[in-house]
């Protein structure tokens, strides 16, 4: 267990470095813009962020614990971060010394209740992998247990000590800076923090969760019952806790060792597409889908016996599921109809769709993004998946760059399911690219597309009659609604609803009297550097005086819950 001291230092140096680079953002972002020195603000963003992006980056390495998760969490939140973050947290892995064995061997003891030496007929003190979480070693099962499970050699996975402790205090900081940011107006009005933290949290303590991830194990595996592509390690529940898993021994070829792959004459490019096809499978097959597949979860087996006729001798098997995705039949629909508006390159379907799939905060005003839908429709829309690819690359990048910034406009946030869709969707590109330079994603991925419009094109005749009945049904009550209508009119108890003018009204106001502020701001300050060398004192304290109305200028505003009558 962590000492009190160790944990309480720890909370206070996170919210250090928070607080330090608000304070930063917040003079770059917001004070200077308001004195006229924007362009100031502007010439050096991309480097200050970076900056940021770095600075966190070790922080996240010292620290380990949650850091290094937050850090990677933060590296695919393309919605929320800027290209300049995101891109220096890609590379963010548990980099992290192991615990020594005499730790990790009593903290096995203590979720099993008895010696390490009669659990297991031996354990390796050297780890076969160290992250910020736990520790692996490999071991061999007791003879009682082995000849039970029919398995010898397993993998044993040790939380950390003390790591239940890390992990409270680092949600307890990361909720304190989400309460901060959240009072700012112009974070608020993008994105939702406190819930992007219990996001988070929600995903950290499942992955702290040994009991969770061998569920999971289990659940990967009976998904893929009888298909001889892929495997998954069999769980040891004997020996299985909530801070200690024990799981075959599944070691084999590392996916991406193309040398590896080569020697056991195994094509790597056979690999990207098996890999491709299997992802897929899992995203819009299965509805269960790991998300977390790089290099080191996932193992290329060969086949001893070889394989079935027109079948590949080798198999992917997948380790480490303590980051598995789900897609719900809510959010498959809102896929089948986002997919079909892009088909018909139809803006306003598209930015609906997106709004029903839980994309876009109440707040949006989709009017920029209809825009900006309608210009990607008119450039590339009438493209298919072939076309797509001679496109020069320059072109993309410009265009995503621009679109990039209308998107981080809005109030814009991915849900967490939809996130780990695109995470794993990212992964299996990358590495089916590694593994064959002229691999597309897009030719992997046409087919399961083609295959919902067919699925939705078969539904269309059910819509069309359930639509007729409701525009019928609408018609049938049009006398009615029609009739209250007058006599609501006749009897003076119709409500104009004009909220949003009275919030319009109000923002002048208030930039009314920031105005104002801002003039007598300026008017005490020169008043008292001119009247300083005659009268030093009485300068001073209109210098003074000076700061009441800067503050009120700079912050009213800005700051502050927002309530219903906020804009």
């Amino acid at each position: 267990m962590p000492d009190d001291r160790i944990t309480r230092a720890r909370y206070r140096r996170i919210l250090r470095f928070a607080a330090r680079y608000m304070a930063q953002a917040w003079w770059f972002e917001l004070f200077l813009p308001r004195i006229g020195l924007a362009r100031l603000s502007a010439r050096r963003r991309a480097a200050r962020l970076e900056h940021i992006a770095k600075r966190f980056h070790v922080l996240a390495v010292s620290l380990g614990g949650l850091m290094i998760k937050v850090g990677q969490f933060m590296s695919s939140r393309l919605d929320v971060l800027p290209p300049e973050i995101t891109r220096e947290l890609e590379g963010l892995q548990d980099e992290v010394p192991a615990v020594p064995f005499e730790l990790m061997r009593r903290s096995a003891e203590e979720e099993l209740g008895m010696p390490l030496e009669r659990a297991f007929a031996s354990v390796d003190p050297t780890p076969l992998a160290a992250a910020s979480l736990g520790q692996a070693h490999r071991a061999r099962l007791a003879p009682l247990d082995a000849a039970e499970t029919g398995l010898d050699g397993v993998v044993v996975k040790i939380q950390r000590p003390g790591i239940d402790a890390i992990v409270a205090v680092d949600l307890s900081a990361l909720r304190r800076v989400a309460g901060w940011l959240s009072r700012v107006r112009i974070v608020a009005d993008h994105v939702d923090l406190p819930a992007l933290v219990e996001e988070f949290a929600q995903t950290s303590l499942e992955e702290i969760d040994y009991i969770h991830e061998a569920a999971g194990a289990e659940r990967f595996a009976a998904s893929f019952k009888g298909d001889s592509r892929v495997d998954a390690p069999a769980v040891v529940w004997e020996r299985t806790t909530r801070r200690l898993l024990t799981l075959a021994d599944v070691t084999a070829i590392k996916i991406n060792d193309v040398d590896g792959l080569r020697t056991a004459g195994i094509d790597p490019s056979s690999v990207a597409a098996e890999f491709a096809e299997v992802m897929f499978d899992q995203l819009f097959s299965h509805g269960y889908f790991h998300a977390d597949p790089h290099p080191g979860n996932i193992f290329v087996t060969p086949l001893d016996g070889g394989a079935a006729a027109g079948e590949p001798a080798w198999k992917l098997t997948f380790i480490d599921f303590g980051m598995m995705g789900e897609v719900p039949d809510s959010l498959r629909r809102g896929l089948q109809r986002l997919l079909i508006a892009v088909a018909a390159r139809d803006g306003k379907g598209l930015v609906d769709s997106i709004r029903d799939v839980g994309v876009l905060l109440p707040s949006a005003d989709t009017a920029d993004l209809e825009r900006a839908m309608t210009q990607l429709f008119a450039r590339f829309g009438g493209m298919g998946f072939a076309e797509l690819q001679q496109v020069d690359p320059r072109e993309f990048r410009d265009f995503a760059t621009e679109f990039g910034d209308v998107v981080r406009s809005l109030p814009f946030q991915l849900p967490e399911n939809f996130l780990l869709i695109v995470r794993a969707m990212s992964l299996t590109s990358g590495m089916c690219s590694s593994l064959d330079p002229s691999f597309n994603v897009w030719n992997a991925v046409e087919p399961y597309a083609g295959q919902l419009l067919r699925d939705e094109g078969g539904n269309a005749v059910q819509a069309f009659a359930k639509q007729a009945v409701s525009v019928a049904g609408v018609y049938a009550r049009l006398p009615q609604r029609l009739d209250e209508l007058a006599t609501r009119l006749e009897n003076g108890r119709v409500v104009v609803d004009n909220s949003r003018l009275e919030r319009r009204v109000e923002r002048l106001e208030r930039m009314g009297r920031r105005i104002v502020s801002a003039i007598l701001f300026v008017g005490l300050f020169v008043g008292g550097i001119l009247l300083r060398p005659a009268a030093p004192a009485f300068g001073a304290i209109l210098k003074a005086a000076a700061v009441v109305p800067l503050v009120h200028s700079m912050f009213a505003g800005i700051l502050g819950r927002r309530g219903p009558g906020s804009s």
